[in-house]
């Protein structure tokens, strides 16, 4: 009887060192992006100036409490600062490696909607440079905080990079914040698959410290944060198609550069050996039954020369002999 045989369960956790590769590929080409994307500053402060005006129609200013609050007490300002410089680099790849190594089956789709996201926000710094705060004239009332605390970290006073390091950042990036942008991703990660109630507490808290953050420390405008909000969540609904045509284009990549298989021939089960009709293998069993197999042992072959009749005689005296 054969052995029965259970199909292969397919992998739901790709190779961690194809994953590194893509991701270094896409922030590689989103921050080369940004800097090649930087507009005029005069066109960027116009469109800072515009989203300040219109905030304050809506009664939607919250900056500027926001930084007077920060500005004011270190105690708040120099968190937020470190906030601000490191957070944004390390719960994001933390959040991404945790996905991987505990909630694989929904890995894949957590990274595609990260990384399509991450792109969106690339459209969006080309499409409206946007002047932070910080970056405005004083008579608007912002003090950049980053600077005023600078001496308390690695930062100088081009927002989060390193002393010497602000011609590597584009300053105009302020639309969307995707410093909020992925804060609400790891957030929504945190809530849906975290177990401990402490992660799904982070999960809320997470993003909207990020809010506060990034608005008082005069880095970007509450509408920012609305529109990496809004990327995200564009960004979650195009993860989908977007993993549907990385599949096939995979696939077609891998069907045209994969080398071709020989034909295999199926097995002679007759290792070369011929049977003619009629003519039986050693060991085979056979559908019908042999009169002689069937008879028994046969017993000594009667004479040629002796009549039918006198065998049948011959048989009727034995049995007689044996009643």
């Amino acid at each position: 009887m054969p052995h029965a045989t259970t199909a292969p369960v397919p992998r739901t956790r790709p190779r961690w060192w194809t994953e590194l590769p893509l991701l270094a590929l896409v922030y590689g080409a989103y921050s080369g992006g940004r800097l090649l994307v930087r507009g005029d500053v005069s066109t960027a402060v116009d469109h800072g100036l515009r989203i300040l005006d219109l905030e304050k129609a809506l009664f939607l200013n919250a900056e500027h409490p926001l930084n007077r609050l920060f500005t004011a007490h270190p105690s708040i300002g120099i968190p937020a600062d470190f906030a601000y410089a490191s957070l944004h680099y390390l719960v994001t790849p933390a959040v991404l490696i945790w996905m991987f190594r505990r909630h694989s089956a929904a890995y894949r789709r957590a990274r595609t909607w990260l990384m399509t996201s991450t792109m969106l926000g690339l459209i969006g710094f080309t499409l409206m440079p946007t002047c932070p705060p910080r970056l405005l004239a004083a008579g608007h009332g912002f003090v950049d905080t980053m600077a005023q605390y600078s001496s308390y970290g690695w930062w100088g006073a081009e927002a989060s990079a390193p002393r010497g390091m602000g011609g590597m950042t584009n300053q105009y990036a302020a639309m969307p914040s995707l410093h909020v942008g992925w804060a609400l991703w790891c957030g929504i990660l945190l809530w849906r698959h975290g177990r401990h109630p402490l992660l799904r507490v982070a999960g809320v808290a997470y993003p909207l410290i990020t809010v506060f953050v990034v608005m008082g420390t005069a880095n970007h405008y509450f509408l920012d944060a609305v529109a990496g909000a809004a990327v995200m969540g564009v960004g979650a609904l195009v993860a989908r198609p977007v993993s549907r045509f990385a599949e096939r284009g995979k696939n077609a990549l891998l069907a045209r550069f994969a080398p071709v298989s020989p034909v295999t021939q199926s097995p002679d089960v007759s290792a070369g050996c011929k049977t003619s009709a009629g003519e039986r293998i050693p060991g085979q069993r056979t559908t019908s039954a042999d009169p002689t197999d069937a008879a028994g042992p046969a017993g000594p072959p009667a004479p040629a020369d002796v009549p039918a009749s006198a065998g049948r005689a011959a048989g009727g005296d034995t049995a007689a002999a044996a009643r």
